[in-house]
């Protein structure tokens, strides 16, 4: 396995993206002392929603799972752009992850490892994080997927 964030990304053929901007009244990300608060990124690939609805109607697990991943890469991209070398992440500390789903819904934790999977193969043991998940009614843009996250920085 490389041995930096960078050359896993390359090794995975991930190229991160331009950060997407905030649409409302928030940063995209805040560092405090040693940590770095990530807010939500939706699943953008090439500027637009990579799928829109809900797990347990119209958006497959596999789907959202894949989801879950491109919404960690912008999570990803947002870390690259605040602290410039990924290197500088000593820990991903905490991923949080929102679901849009319909009330019968149960499988969000198999969603969210779609992020999960995607911080360790690019951060090691490091990527070895404490996550909550949530099934929320709605996200922006009808998005069925945001993961939001939090990271130690040197």
């Amino acid at each position: 396995m490389s041995t930096t964030p960078e050359a896993r990304l390359a090794a995975l053929n991930i190229t991160l993206p331009t950060p997407a901007a905030p649409v409302a009244n928030y940063v995209a990300t805040v560092q405090t002392g040693n940590l770095l608060v990530v807010s939500g990124q939706l699943p953008l690939a090439d500027g637009k929603l990579f799928a829109t609805g809900k797990l347990g109607d119209a958006v497959s697990v596999e789907t959202a799972v894949e989801a879950a991943r491109y919404s960690m890469i912008n999570v990803i991209a947002q870390v690259k752009a605040a602290v410039g070398d990924l290197s500088r992440v000593k820990r991903v500390v905490r991923l949080g992850g929102f679901i849009a789903c319909t009330p019968d819904f149960t499988s969000h934790a198999a969603v969210m490892n779609g992020a999960s999977d995607l911080a360790v193969d690019v951060f090691g043991d490091a990527g070895r994080h404490a996550r909550s998940t949530v099934g929320v009614p709605s996200l922006p843009l009808d998005a069925p997927v945001e993961v939001e996250g939090l990271f130690e920085i040197d």
